[in-house]
């Protein structure tokens, strides 16, 4: 079952949907930690866009100034905690575009692919969201365990939601940067937890958390065809159990956050009986002779 927000909300992208332009600008967001050789090959590939904007994450490498010298107009901003997360919620507060595209900076995603992501919000959706695994995509990158992993994390989803997703953990997705209050990720001006852990939401489980949200949110959402390409240079950062507990956990920390929503939300609009006053020994009472203060 899926447990949608309120009926009001769907009204409300109703309207914005008409207003929304027919070629938008198209902001990319890209997080980037110790990225630099991966860089040098990814930035010159992407087409003209309305901003890159890059969000580093402290790297040690030549990340940005790489990043600089190829793109001399991409925006850089720096995280404020750890976590794939944090640099994506960073880089949404500072988007000035129609459209949200997340794009990792390992040479994992194809940017021939970002107009089709574009198309299909266009035509209608309010989440484009990549796919490894419908008839056009695949993953030159996904090991058998992750992929077996993925399988019972989606049928989780599904259930969960009311979905039909065919892929979960992939972090190639576009949205309108009109819903972006609707992701509600973890502050960026916050602190880091002084105990040294994640906030919630500032990991890779962020991608699962979105997913979750937009559903939860009844907003569109189309699936879109995507191939993962090998990362060029480096080792990934994912630990498919650790991530796969954290993920598995989202997904239920999310459905059981969006019913206790609808129950506020239904309670608030349930008709309330009308309050009654209780007579007090002082109210006016009848007589014969006709009204008078009550003794």
């Amino acid at each position: 079952m899926m447990y949608t927000l309120v009926a009001a909300r769907r009204r409300q992208y109703d309207v914005v949907r008409s207003s929304r332009p027919s070629q938008p600008r198209v902001s990319l967001i890209v997080p980037a930690l110790n990225e630099a050789r991966n860089l040098a090959e990814v930035l010159p590939a992407i087409p003209a866009v309305h901003e890159v904007i890059l969000v580093d994450g402290d790297s040690v490498d030549d990340t940005v100034a790489v990043a600089r010298r190829l793109r001399p107009e991409v925006r850089v901003f720096r995280q404020t905690r750890r976590g794939k997360g944090n640099a994506l919620a960073v880089g949404f507060a500072e988007v000035t575009g129609d459209v949200i595209v997340m794009f990792d900076a390992d040479g994992s995603a194809d940017p021939r692919e970002i107009p089709r992501f574009v198309d299909a919000l266009v035509s209608g959706a309010d989440f484009a969201k990549g796919s490894r695994f419908l008839t056009g995509g695949g993953s030159a990158d996904i090991t058998t365990a992750r992929r077996f992993g993925n399988a019972c994390l989606i049928r989780n989803a599904n259930l969960l939601f009311g979905t039909s997703y065919t892929d979960l953990c992939y972090g190639y997705n576009a949205f309108w940067s009109d819903i972006v209050d609707i992701l509600a990720l973890p502050d960026p001006a916050l602190p880091p937890l002084s105990s040294g852990a994640m906030r919630w939401g500032d990991g890779f489980e962020v991608e699962t958390m979105i997913n979750c949200r937009i559903a939860a949110a009844g907003l569109r959402i189309v699936e879109v065809p995507s191939v993962e390409l090998a990362r060029i240079h480096g080792a990934s950062n994912l630990h498919a159990v650790s991530d796969g507990c954290r993920v598995l956990c989202t997904m239920y920390a999310e459905v059981a956050k969006a019913r206790r929503l609808t129950r506020r939300v239904d309670a608030e609009a349930a008709p309330r009986a009308p309050r009654m006053t209780p007579r007090r020994s002082t109210d006016v009472v009848a007589s014969d002779e006709g009204s008078k203060v009550g003794r």
